[in-house]
């Protein structure tokens, strides 16, 4: 289980991106997700939406939950669920890759992450703190996304907070 964080990472803010798919972060925001050398994890989270994480953290998520699952199929309580266990290593291969930002708070978007998140070159993106990691999304899925949740917001913070 990671360890929690040091400071809540929260805020918004349009950006653009460059022609080559780079996108510069607010510093307050890559100094939350990077390392010492400047290395980060960017993960595909859903349609419209990437996010940035500390590797550390990102690791320890991982690994705890690969055990788990490694575990389950040397006790053979996975011998029904193949289908499912190959759908995972297909999602696991695909969803995240370690990036390094250069000057400290600048991304480059790797290819197959552009996609997903569905912006062309030069057009803008939302930078979202999400508490415990940094979200890039599309400004349409973002803001599909707030007026879902939004409604909820209350109660959530209720339930967490109490």
């Amino acid at each position: 289980m990671p360890a929690p964080p040091d400071a809540f990472i929260t805020g918004e803010f349009r950006r653009a991106l460059d022609d080559r798919f780079r996108l510069t972060l607010p510093q307050e925001f890559a100094s939350l997700v990077a390392d010492d050398a400047s290395q980060t994890i960017l993960a595909k989270e859903c349609s419209g939406c990437l996010s940035l994480w500390k590797a550390a953290d990102w690791r320890v998520r991982m690994d705890d939950g690969m055990s788990l699952i490694r575990e389950k199929i040397r006790t053979g309580r996975m011998e029904q669920r193949w289908t499912e266990v190959q759908r995972l290593g297909r999602l696991l291969s695909t969803r995240s890759t370690e990036v390094k930002l250069a000057n400290r708070a600048r991304l480059l978007i790797p290819e197959g992450f552009r996609e997903f998140l569905g912006v062309e070159k030069g057009g803008d993106v939302m930078v979202i703190g999400a508490v415990v990691c940094v979200e890039i999304w599309h400004p349409e899925a973002w803001l599909n996304q707030l007026r879902e949740d939004m409604p909820g917001f209350g109660e959530l913070f209720k339930e967490l907070s109490g």
